[in-house]
Formats: C-alpha cells, sequence, structure tokens
C-alpha cells in the first residue's frame, strides 16, 4: 500500500531526482538520479524497508546520470 508515495519520500529525503510508476504486471520500476550513495541507499529502502510491502525480488540496473529530471514524480 502506498509503495509510490514511500518510494518519492524516500528519494526526495535523499535530494533524489527520477520517478516511479506502477506496471501492468504487478511489479513497481523507479529511475533514482543523484549521489551514488543515495541512490543505493534508495534501492536498499525500497527492497527492505518499504512500510506493508512484501518485495520478493529486485533488478538493478546502474547507468550514467543524465540529469533530465528535476524532481522526484510519481508517474501514472
Amino acid at each position: 500500500m502506498f509503495f509510490r508515495a514511500h518510494t518519492r519520500d524516500c528519494a526526495q529525503s535523499l535530494e533524489l531526482t527520477g520517478w516511479v510508476k506502477n506496471m501492468s504486471d504487478g511489479r513497481v520500476e523507479a529511475v533514482f538520479e543523484g549521489e551514488e550513495a543515495a541512490v543505493e541507499d534508495a534501492i536498499n529502502w525500497c527492497s527492505a524497508k518499504q512500510p506493508f510491502a512484501d518485495v520478493t525480488a529486485k533488478e538493478v540496473k546502474m547507468s550514467p546520470a543524465t540529469g533530465e529530471f528535476d524532481k522526484f514524480s510519481i508517474l501514472p
């Protein structure tokens, strides 16, 4: 419940930009951009500390920052 909102709050607290959205198959996808340590903190928080979430798997792909985001958003 509220996975995307909690993810946004975490990202904002870590001063990250990017987005989070629900996928049609029930997964949640997120893009985090910012300091590498903060990105790693957000990934770990999402997979282990999300309130009321049952995360059974995660897939992480790292790439260079593009600077295209000015905030962290919840996408439809």
